[in-house]
């Protein structure tokens, strides 16, 4: 057995693939089409349909569609966007581009997901109602405009409890699903399973190599529900037009070329099978882990159905874990060593160790996994007897 187990396979999968992936490129060569056209449209419909969602607006990454989407929410410069310190860099990024200030609250240290209590705590304790029922920062006077919840990882964020918040004080809701393609939540209020990228004003998605459903480049997407938003991002990502030449806004460039819509359209087909992979590989490390003392396993509650974008286990000897892992050629990720109210970049800011516990705990103790479709069941039994091994040692 190769005990080399690297922590993404993206070669065996485009290899699977290849005939499809190369004829997209020379429909493209022949047609002379690489920017928008049939290609695009149709990915959009397709990946639409896939998150329940109305509207579907190809973009050039995952950041341009969050940056987009507040843009298309309404959100204005100055204002207030919370969320998330454990996250990638890329959702804060999106806030500050779109002209807005970062406002964080902690998260679940189940889920790793935005806290609803502490997102209440924040409304009730820094904030205070304006007469329109919209929360106003009491030091400054900005105005909390949107809240963004990161489906972290795979699994959907509490968003039940996140959608009431926003509707009492008047909080546009923009899911940063750029890790949950594919992701279900079960709506209590609704009685239904609801998709991620369905259920807020609007939704982004990265299309990143190595997410769950990757282009082979830059690629992002926004879903809504809402026609006017749709629209407003439709010019956003082509300098403003709403038709050629003809410039409403200012925007950017921003948009989704036809050879990766192409790619994503063959892969979006797989999604299911490999999504259905992913949750099988994370039962059968759950199984076998149960045996590891000291290590903590993904919670998944009953009303989620996580993609396990990553595999992401907890314990307080990470950095001796990871150590041994690659002694042994099993090759691992941290997701996210650092948060970001803590991140140099946002030393102005002025967040100090200590003003968001569980965030800061959780970036010392999680390691990712392998987690990727073509992962064997020799591999994972590899895995855990090395982490079983390294426990024995200590």
């Amino acid at each position: 057995m190769n005990k080399n187990i690297p922590f993404l396979d993206l070669v065996s999968p485009h290899l699977q693939l290849e005939d499809e992936l190369i004829s997209v490129f020379r429909d493209a060569l022949r047609a002379g089409k690489f920017i928008g056209g049939p290609a695009v449209e149709g990915f959009e419909k397709d990946f639409a349909l896939f998150c329940d969602a109305k509207y579907c607006i190809g973009v050039g990454s995952g950041t341009d569609a969050l940056r987009f989407a507040l843009m298309a929410s309404g959100v204005k410069p100055g204002q207030i966007v919370v969320t998330v310190p454990n996250t990638f860099i890329a959702t804060t990024e999106a806030i500050s581009q779109a002209g807005a200030s970062i406002g964080f609250v902690d998260i679940d240290e189940k889920t790793y997901n935005m806290d609803p209590a502490k997102l209440r705590e924040y409304i009730e304790t820094q904030c205070k109602a304006g007469s329109d029922g919209r929360p106003i920062h009491n030091k400054t006077g900005q105005t909390v405009s949107a809240v963004v919840p990161v489906h972290l990882y795979g699994q959907v964020a509490d968003m039940d409890a996140i959608v009431a918040m926003a509707r009492t004080y008047n909080l546009k809701i923009i899911e940063d699903a750029c890790q949950a393609h594919g992701a279900q939540y079960f709506s209590k209020k609704e009685n239904r399973w609801r998709m991620a990228g369905s259920i807020g004003h609007a939704a982004a998605f990265s299309f990143y190599p190595g997410k769950n459903l990757g282009a082979c480049g830059e690629a992002g997407a926004v879903t809504t529900n809402d026609e006017a938003m749709a629209k407003t991002t439709k010019m956003i990502r082509d300098h403003g037009q709403a038709q050629k030449y003809y410039h409403d806004i200012e925007g950017y460039n921003g948009r989704l070329d036809a050879i990766q819509a192409g790619i994503l359209s063959v892969k979006l087909k797989h999604l299911p099978a490999w999504t259905e992979t992913r949750r099988v590989a994370a039962k059968k490390y759950n199984e076998m882990l149960q045996r590891a003392d000291g290590i903590g396993t993904p919670f998944e509650g009953e009303g989620s159905k996580s993609v396990y974008h990553l595999y992401v286990i907890r314990t307080k000897r990470r950095e001796e874990l990871q150590s041994y892992l690659v002694e042994n050629n099993i090759n691992t990720g941290l997701h996210y060593p650092v948060p970001l109210h803590l991140q140099k970049a946002y030393e102005c800011l002025g967040y100090k160790k200590g003003d968001f516990p569980v965030s800061e705990e959780v970036a010392e103790e999680l390691i990712s996994l392998p987690m990727f479709p073509g992962l064997a069941d020799h591999q994972q039994k590899y895995i855990v007897e090395k982490i079983q091994e390294w426990q024995f040692k200590l």
